[in-house]
């Protein structure tokens, strides 16, 4: 065998590094997708969801919310469905996502799931969800819990994203919202607000950057040796 197994490491420096972490800041409004999980007619996730736009409008953002009535039931074969199209290109337009779904049975709902499962790790050199900041929020109808967001942060880092450290979790939430559909004042409400301003934050600090930061050996191997990158497996 000739040369060396080191031969091929990428020259990373410092000093080049840091300098390519200084890129002039981009100053459109931060695009953020938010879906949800639930289908019914009166969906507390969707409630929150309508919640977080608002907040995050506040805020500068142009925000989504993606509908998740009429998608497929995930099937590998239904790529071209006007829906799933829908979902892919809200994706790849956007730097931060934010998911929120019910616990059902200890674990997300299968209607949140279904979402993701159409959103692929890659498809030739897109990366629909890769570097994109992530906040999670669960709804319960119960005493507060923590399996649904637990499970979407680790949904989160599969899809090779940013998930940022501050979660939500609604307890009761029948309780929350009012006859007009808006939360309510309270600790709850509170603490979405923290989740938000943070993924704000974490967005503006590395959308300039998601390139640089998720620039991987091995796939930069794929480019040379096949000049594109292997289709994601979960949707061919």
């Amino acid at each position: 065998m000739s040369g060396h197994i080191d031969d091929d490491l990428p020259p990373h420096r410092v000093d080049e590094t840091l300098r390519q972490l200084e890129p002039a800041p981009s100053t459109h409004p931060p695009r953020v997708l938010v879906l949800y999980g639930s289908l019914r007619d009166t969906s507390y996730s969707r409630l929150l969801a309508l919640e977080v736009e608002r907040v995050l409008t506040a805020f500068g953002c142009e925000v989504r919310v993606f509908d998740p009535h009429g998608l497929p039931v995930f099937d590998r074969t239904s790529n071209d469905h006007p829906a799933v199209q829908r979902l892919r290109a809200a994706s790849v337009w956007s730097e931060a996502h934010v998911w929120i779904s019910p616990e059902q049975h200890g674990s997300m709902t299968a209607a949140f799931k279904n979402q993701i499962d159409w959103l692929p790790l890659s498809d030739g050199a897109v990366r629909p969800t890769q570097g994109r900041c992530l906040a999670v929020m669960q709804v319960c109808g119960g005493s507060q819990s923590f399996n649904t967001v637990n499970q979407l942060r680790v949904l989160g880092r599969w899809m090779r994203m940013v998930v940022i450290p501050n979660q939500s979790s609604v307890a009761k939430a029948w309780q929350e919202f009012d006859d007009d559909g808006r939360m309510k004042p309270s600790s709850f409400r509170d603490r979405v607000v923290d989740v938000l301003e943070e993924l704000f934050r974490f967005t503006l600090l590395l959308r300039d950057r998601q390139e640089l930061l998720t620039t991987r050996f091995s796939e930069q191997k794929q480019l040379r040796a096949k000049g594109e990158l292997n289709k994601g497996l979960g949707v061919q």
